[in-house]
C-alpha cells in the first residue's frame, strides 16, 4: 500500500529502542513512513518524522503502541477523535489489550499494511470533570488520599438520584476496564462484547456497597458531598486532578471510540482468560515461572528479539 504512514506511540519510560529498530528496518524495506510525537524524537532514528502530538493520529493510517496496556490506552486516547487501528506490541507485564510479542513483529507489520486483521471495537467514557473534558477507555476513579478520610459522593443517573457512597475509591468503568481497577475493587467481569457502564465502590463503609451496572444510554453524575475528604481523580490510572474537595463528574458512554488490531482473536481471548485466572493465584511471578516446563521457562528467560529480516 503506497503512502502508508505508521504512527509510533512509545512507553513513556521503558527502553523501546530494540523494537523501534525492527519497525524502522521493516519500514525502510517496504517503503513505508514512520511518524512519532515531537517530544519523543530523541528516542527514535532520524528516519522517523516527528509531528505534533495532537496531529499524530490524523497523520497516520495506523498506530503501533510499544509498551503495555497503559501505553495502548494512551494510543487509543490519542486517536479518539479520529479512530485509527492500533496494534499493540507487548513490553509490559500483564497486558490484556496488547497482542504481539517483539519476535512476531515483522510478520504482524506485513499483515497490518495488507489489512489482514480484524478490528476489536472499544468504547470509552467521555467525562466532564469539574468542567474539563477527558476521555477514559478503562475507567475514571475518585480516590481518597491516605489518612484523609473517605470519598463521599452522590450518584445520579439521567438526573435521578440513586443514593450515596462512602468508600476508599469510586470507580466507573467500561467493559474493557472491568478487568482493571473495578475488578480489584470487587466488581464484576463484563464481556467486551457487552455495552455497559459499571460503577464500583472500593472498601465501602456506608451507602451503596455493591457494583451498579448501567445502560450505555444512561448518563452518570457523581457529586462530592461537603463532608468528603479531598480526592484525586484518575483517568485510566493517570491523575488528572489532585486533592479536589468539591465538584461534579458527568460520564457518558461512547461506542466505537477505539479500534484495536487483532491478528488472532481467539488466541488472544484464550490468553486473557489465562491471565485472569493467574490474577487470583497468591504466587509471585518468579514462583509461577518455576511451574512451567523446562523448555518454555528457558524460552521465556531468553526472550530474544529476532535478527533483521
Amino acid at each position: 500500500m503506497a503512502g502508508y504512514v505508521i504512527g509510533l506511540v512509545l512507553h513513556p519510560t521503558r527502553d523501546v529502542s530494540a523494537v523501534v529498530e525492527i519497525i524502522d528496518r521493516w519500514a525502510a524495506r517496504h517503503g513505508k513512513a514512520l511518524v512519532v510525537r515531537a517530544e519523543d524524537r530523541h528516542r527514535v532514528p532520524a528516519s522517523v518524522e516527528p509531528v505534533p502530538g495532537t496531529e499524530l493520529a490524523a497523520r497516520s493510517d495506523a498506530l503501533i503502541s510499544i509498551g503495555g496496556d497503559g501505553t495502548m490506552l494512551g494510543a487509543l486516547r490519542a486517536a479518539v477523535r479520529d479512530p485509527k487501528p492500533v496494534l499493540g506490541v507487548h513490553l509490559g507485564r500483564l497486558g490484556f489489550l496488547v497482542e504481539v510479542e517483539p519476535p512476531d513483529l515483522p510478520r504482524a507489520l506485513d499483515r497490518l499494511v495488507a489489512m489482514d486483521f480484524t478490528v476489536e471495537s472499544h468504547a470509552c467514557l467521555a467525562c466532564d470533570v469539574c468542567g474539563d473534558d477527558v476521555v477514559a477507555f478503562n475507567d475514571i476513579a475518585l480516590v481518597r488520599h491516605p489518612g484523609s478520610g473517605f470519598v463521599t459522593a452522590t450518584l445520579a443517573v439521567d438526573g435521578q438520584r440513586y443514593g450515596y457512597y462512602r468508600c476508599d475509591a469510586l470507580v466507573v468503568s467500561t467493559p474493557t476496564g472491568s478487568t482493571a481497577y473495578s475488578y480489584a475493587a470487587g466488581g464484576p467481569l463484563i464481556s467486551p462484547a457487552t455495552r455497559a457502564v459499571v460503577v464500583t465502590p472500593s472498601a465501602p463503609m456506608a451507602g451503596i456497597s455493591r457494583s451498579v451496572v448501567l445502560s450505555p444510554e444512561e448518563t452518570v453524575h457523581l457529586e462530592l458531598r461537603p463532608d468528603s475528604a479531598p480526592v484525586a481523580v484518575e483517568m485510566d490510572g493517570l491523575v488528572i486532578r489532585d486533592a479536589a474537595t468539591e465538584g461534579t463528574v458527568r460520564i457518558r458512554y461512547v461506542q466505537d471510540a477505539g479500534l484495536v488490531v487483532r491478528l488472532d482473536p481467539r488466541r488472544q481471548q484464550e490468553r486473557n482468560q489465562l491471565k485472569l485466572s493467574l490474577l487470583d493465584l497468591p504466587l509471585l511471578p518468579e514462583q509461577l515461572r518455576e511451574l512451567l516446563p523446562d523448555g518454555l521457562r528457558v524460552q521465556l528467560n531468553r526472550r530474544e528479539l529476532p535478527p533483521p529480516r
